[in-house]
């Protein structure tokens, strides 16, 4: 039986679609083997999405040193009826921020925490434009989020 990442993201910006798509890329490698991945806008995902995957890759633009408020909306709609039902399940993070992500990377962090997430791999936190380092740590991210979840 395949396992089920849940991607959920907010990537108003050119920069934050280039992340989206390299770390998809990344949860599609062709050593990953029996991970279904769905993707949702934070907007549009909901308990269910959450509650039926087994791991989580979020991703948010930091605005003024906030994460997004769609991803705050997702987690404000998901937190009670996920809470003690999604414990120990992986999870990753990328964000982008023109000048700053940390503040961003550390309330989705807090969330995360307040789930009992298990962190599966360091933020990637990108300031300014997106470049091929960036887009390599993004497809890194999605493979490792992926992998932890196969068989």
């Amino acid at each position: 039986m395949s396992k089920t990442l849940l991607v959920v993201h907010h990537t108003p910006s050119p920069a934050t679609r280039e992340l989206l798509e390299a770390v998809l890329a990344g949860t599609h490698d062709p050593e990953i083997t029996g991970v279904d991945v769905e993707v949702r806008p934070a907007l549009a995902a909901t308990v269910p999405d959450m509650l039926d995957a087994d791991g989580y890759l979020f991703g948010t633009t930091a605005n003024l040193g906030y994460m997004s408020g769609a991803l705050k909306h997702f987690f404000d709609t998901i937190y009670y009826p996920s809470l003690d039902h999604v414990a120990g399940r992986p999870y990753g993070l990328w964000v982008h921020g023109n000048n700053d992500t940390v503040g961003a990377a550390n309330a989705v962090d807090k969330v995360a925490t307040g789930l009992a997430l298990t962190k599966a791999a360091d933020a990637l936190e990108v300031v300014g434009a997106v470049d091929a380092k960036a887009r390599e740590r993004a497809y890194e991210l999605g493979g490792t989020l992926a992998a932890t979840l196969m068989e």
